[in-house]
């Protein structure tokens, strides 16, 4: 019978005993070389095959594998901001430090952190932005296609949209994304609930899971950690890189391997946790002085990276008011010392040529949150 498209489907007639008889089960179908192929290998490109794939365009493939070569490495399965909540989450209540006021401000970074590393932004090449202090160089978009974080598409297109109009600098794109402006035509630059949508991200990804808390007058959704091999993975490499006292930087200080930028993401990653007030549930493994090495170490790192080009040392600590009183109380560290400089060396490599405004971009987010009140 023709249907209204123009197309037709033939019907086999079939007899009235094979249509009462039951179907046999299928059977594995024999190859040549005799080896048998399931009936669901024969669905190519169908819902049996893998049982959740339906199709797939063979250029996605060819696009994944060309951003692998590009980057230098495939994407990690978590970004560094996903990474500095899971830090900053109490494991069983599921819930960040109420007290806690640089967490927000700290996250807006790491997302423009996140899209330096991937290649999607960086600051404009004018020789003149030597001029102007890292913070206020001003940031392009180089690349716009999506990098399928919800979180991080949004915060390109709205910096896409943007740039038509004016580029804006480090710390203004900081500002506007967390909210931080007095600029009421700016408003719509803001993005809310980044905790809340990252938290739900990693339920997604099955490292937390959703529970309903009741804090006396209301109730809230809390997200407590569900796969706690990952939290532990995180943990051990952000102790590791800041206990280290070698030259060379550790393997198990990094992500797995073939993640692209994998030092210069382990710098990023505790410094932001550094800025954003969360180390310290890193560091119940550690005794005191320990612990106070770690934050010393930490800070090292912080004022190596938050220049350009990193490791200039030009940068002064001396107004931290935790790395003053470690001088005093454990003296200077001479392994620290040669640890961050190999780590300055393992990030000038994975750079792309020495000016790598990708990698500029990244220090001056660094300096931005370098400021935040609790570090001084």
């Amino acid at each position: 019978m023709s249907t209204a498209g123009g197309l037709s489907r033939r019907r086999v007639a079939q007899s009235t005993d094979d249509e009462e008889r039951p179907r046999p089960s299928p059977t594995p179908s024999s190859s040549a070389n005799g080896s048998t192929t399931p009936p669901m290998a024969l669905h190519a490109g169908s819902a049996f095959e893998g049982g959740s794939k339906i199709a797939y365009d063979p250029r996605d493939l060819m696009q994944d594998a060309t951003d692998e070569v590009r980057m230098g490495g495939k994407m990690p399965r978590l970004t560094i901001m996903e990474e500095v909540l899971l830090l900053g989450l109490k494991d069983k209540q599921g819930y960040l430090s109420f007290w806690n006021d640089n967490i927000s401000y700290a996250l807006r970074g790491c997302i423009l952190i996140e899209l330096a590393l991937r290649r999607r932004i960086a600051l404009s090449k004018d020789p003149n932005r030597r001029r102007l202090p890292l913070s206020e160089r001003l940031v392009e978009v180089i690349d716009e296609r999506q990098t399928g974080e919800t979180i991080l598409d949004e915060a390109l297109k709205l910096m896409k949209m943007q740039q038509e109009t004016e580029r804006l600098a480090v710390n203004s794109w900081i500002d506007l994304l967390s909210g931080e402006t007095w600029n009421v035509m700016k408003i719509g630059f803001q993005l809310k609930q980044v905790r809340e949508r990252l938290a739900k991200g990693l339920v997604d990804k099955g490292v937390l899971r959703t529970e309903k808390r009741n804090f006396l007058l209301f109730d809230m959704a809390t997200h407590p950690v569900a796969d706690v091999r990952t939290k532990e993975s995180i943990v051990t490499r952000v102790v590791t890189l800041l206990t280290s006292t070698t030259s060379a930087v550790p393997d198990t200080a990094l992500d797995v391997e073939g993640v692209q930028c994998r030092a210069a993401r382990a710098v990023c990653l505790v410094c932001a946790a550094y800025t954003a007030s969360v180390l310290d549930n890193a560091f119940g493994r550690l005794d005191y002085e320990a612990r106070e090495a770690a934050f010393q170490r930490c800070d090292e790192i912080l004022g190596e990276f938050m220049v350009w080009p990193f490791g200039s040392g030009s940068y002064d600590t001396s107004s931290s008011r935790r790395r003053q009183q470690t001088r005093i109380a454990m003296g200077s560290d001479s392994n620290g010392r040669e640890s961050v400089l190999g780590l300055v060396q393992e990030v000038k490599r994975e750079a792309v040529g020495e000016e790598d405004v990708g990698f500029e971009l990244v220090a001056g987010v660094l300096e931005v949150l370098s400021k935040l009140d609790s570090l001084l």
